[in-house]
């Protein structure tokens, strides 16, 4: 696919909506409420796709797709009907794939110590961990 037709591809809608959650993560104080919610971003975008590849393979009868027959206005349903389930698989404990939990763990690892020192210092130090219990516990 050449950069011209991937660039055809980009609707106003994934571009805001991209943009809007990169947005949204910005205003997070918390680097580790920002980890949570880009590991868990990851695992939503990652569960999206693979719908939107299933869904290519599946072929019911003459009219193909899971929803039957196949029009331009279908497939643009269906890629927010796909982009939904993917943000609540990643959000749900019980129905996740896993990755945002590994990411963020592993990722954790490389966070400046210095937040804890910090907090620490300033008599937060409870506060600091209360935030990474939270977290933990969401994830």
């Amino acid at each position: 696919m050449s950069s011209i037709q991937a660039y055809n591809n980009l609707t106003p809608e994934v571009i805001n909506g991209d943009v809007q959650t990169l947005d949204s993560i910005k205003t997070i104080k918390s680097q580790r409420e920002q980890l949570k919610k880009v590991s868990t971003e990851f695992e939503a975008i990652f569960v999206t796709k693979m719908l939107n590849t299933m869904d290519k393979t599946v072929s019911i009868g003459d009219k193909g797709g899971l929803f039957g027959e196949d029009n331009k206005y279908l497939d643009k349903f269906k890629s927010f009907i796909y982009g939904e389930v993917g943000r609540q698989i990643a959000k749900s404990p019980t129905s996740t794939v896993g990755f945002a939990k590994q990411i963020y763990q592993q990722m954790e690892k490389s966070l400046p110590k210095e937040n804890n020192i910090t907090a620490a210092q300033t008599g937060n130090a409870q506060a600091s961990q209360g935030i990474k219990n939270k977290v933990d516990k969401e994830i």
